[in-house]
């Protein structure tokens, strides 16, 4: 039983983790809906703040496997999904399971209440990862116990609490996490490394960050925008890691409108900042290890290049992906 529900609750991990770094200032979650005899229905995850939270994308799309009803396709916003499964569910979902990798949400915000949503569906029971922290939107566990359904939680709690920690860290504080882009052969220089899809991600990234932290000497090298122009965002703030503020100021990243770059021999300016961006190679990774929380590899299937990292670290893998062309892997230090 312990192995069929990790089982479960690894598909609600993996499809949150595709959106890690995406859901600022929201939690990345995923959830797994499965039907009375055990066929897994639907697995989804929230993607961006203000869409739809993980359980309520994976109960639209298992509504629409046991349903037929293409209607609900037509929706997108949470309000409107709610609505149209508690009003057309017709029993439907009567013995299911769900697993979420966080405790549903109790409260009404920019989305109901998935909690709420869940008590009424007659649903069977509700498997949980992590509890929530936030004393806002906990106590949906209750929520959906006091409805009748089965409630568990805890089950592979560590990976779930892995998956919820940056959500964590910048409530109370900060998040600081290192991406890089590298080949097979380990090398990080000579020109673009990532596919486009990798780095539309990294745009998608940037669009939801505070702060980005880059080399000086790569910006005078490779004299970039760092914007998030790939998904037409905004470009977040600038530090430069530099004991020099000699830069040429027609490099591009200077004139993006409303962005504030700043240079700096420290990292002193992160303490203003909540969800915080590392771009760079080895020399950037020596530099600011002790205050990064995660890592994040993008690596390309190619050989090439000359220059790769020189520093000795072992990681635990949190998570790995095989994207179209890139592996992608949030890792983080071993201490």
């Amino acid at each position: 039983m312990v192995i069929e529900q990790n089982f479960y609750m690894r598909l609600a991990l993996n499809e949150a983790w595709k959106y890690q770094g995406l859901t600022y200032p929201n939690p990345a979650v995923g959830c797994a809906v499965l039907s009375k005899d055990g066929k897994i229905l639907a697995v989804g995850a929230h993607k961006k703040a203000g869409l739809p939270h993980a359980e309520v994308e994976a109960l639209k799309f298992a509504y629409l496997y046991l349903s037929n009803d293409k209607k609900i396709l037509e929706l997108t916003e949470s309000a409107q999904i709610h609505n149209y499964l508690l009003q057309n569910h017709n029993d439907c979902f009567n013995g299911a399971t769900i697993f979420t990798t966080l405790e549903p949400c109790s409260h009404i915000g920019k989305t109901p209440s998935c909690a709420t949503l869940i008590s009424k569906l007659k649903i069977k029971k509700l498997i949980v990862g992590s509890l929530d922290s936030n004393e806002l939107a906990s106590g949906g566990n209750r929520i959906v116990q006091d409805s009748g359904v089965e409630v568990k939680h805890g089950v592979m709690q560590q990976e779930c609490d892995d998956l919820l920690l940056p959500f964590k860290l910048w409530q109370k504080d900060r998040f600081v996490f290192f991406k890089w882009a590298q080949r097979l052969n380990g090398t990080v220089d000579d020109g673009v490394i990532s596919s486009l899809k990798s780095r539309t991600k990294v745009h998608a990234m940037r669009d939801v960050c505070d702060l980005l932290v880059i080399g000086g000497n790569s910006v005078r090298i490779d004299r970039p925008t760092l914007d998030a122009r790939l998904v037409n965002g905004r470009a977040p703030d600038i530090l430069i890691l530099s004991r020099s503020d000699d830069f040429d100021k027609t490099i591009p990243l200077f004139s993006i409108k409303n962005r504030t770059v700043i240079i700096s021999d420290s990292f002193d300016v992160l303490k203003n900042y909540r969800n915080i961006m590392i771009e760079g190679g080895s020399e950037m990774f020596e530099s600011s290890k002790e205050i990064v929380d995660f890592h994040l590899a993008f690596i390309s299937p190619q050989f090439g290049g000359k220059n790769s990292f020189t520093s000795r670290e072992k990681f635990k893998i949190l998570n790995l992906l095989q994207d179209e062309q890139d592996i992608i892997t949030w890792i983080k230090r071993d201490r």
